[in-house]
């Protein structure tokens, strides 16, 4: 099978509200972003990575590591918006959307992301893992439901699915936000005005459904630390030792 060419690109906003420039912030000799990007490298899965970012510091900073950099011209309201502009001029078939903020990648559960690809239907994949009940009723934890293709069926903040008589051992699905799209499709999704279901849940990946593309979901034991605190930086410092 012709193996498909694959570009990582990692929005690297400057902003942030919960932890001031997050993405410079030291993890273990480097900024966070680089330590993002050397990890996206290192996989050896990508014939391209890109960071794709809207502030001359962070540019800086990759160009140090002899990266490669796209220095957005527009305001952007997401990190999908932010890949778009930067994927147009790459000649790519499949665009990996790795979040600036989440350094400790995971080779195989990336692997298996590009792979879901050979199958031609398949236009849109993300990544899931297990979570319990607990963790589940937090609103900030996003779940999905599958079809038996292992689809998405629907993304909630909500528990999904209800367990409405108490009777089942439920477990539930965390939805992790690295997304994979065939170029065309992440050309074609920014382009979209905002869905119903999407403005109701605050979570983009509707605006997809609502459109009725499919989106597989890849299941992984690894769960990504996003660093969106300085609690969680400080996490990821005692990890990253």
């Amino acid at each position: 099978m012709v193996k498909l060419k694959t570009a990582a690109l990692i929005p690297a906003r400057y902003a942030s509200t919960r932890l001031p420039a997050k993405l410079i912030q030291d993890l273990g000799g480097k900024s966070v972003i680089q330590q993002t990007y050397l990890s996206a490298i290192d996989t050896g899965l990508f014939d391209r990575v890109v960071v794709a970012t809207d502030h001359e510091l962070i540019a800086n900073q990759i160009k140090a590591l002899g990266g490669e950099v796209f220095l957005s011209q527009g305001l952007h309201e997401s990190g999908s918006d932010r890949i778009a502009e930067a994927a147009q001029d790459i000649d790519t078939a499949i665009v990996i959307n790795i979040q600036g903020d989440e350094p400790f990648l995971d080779r195989d559960t990336l692997e298996r992301l590009i792979r879901a690809f050979d199958d031609p239907n398949v236009k849109v994949a993300s990544v899931m893992y297990q979570i319990s009940k607990d963790v589940a009723h937090n609103p900030n934890a996003v779940k999905v439901v599958l079809d038996e293709n292992d689809d998405a069926l629907y993304f909630s903040r909500s528990l999904i699915p209800f367990d409405r008589d108490g009777k089942h051992d439920q477990f539930y699905w965390k939805h992790i936000g690295i997304y994979a799209y065939r170029k065309e499709i992440l050309m074609a999704f920014t382009t979209w005005p905002k869905s119903k279901l999407e403005q109701i849940e605050m979570l983009e990946q509707l605006r997809i459904l609502e459109r009725g593309i499919k989106i597989r979901m890849i299941s992984t034991k690894h769960q990504a630390i996003a660093i969106d605190t300085a609690e969680d930086l400080e996490l990821a410092r005692k990890l990253w030792k």
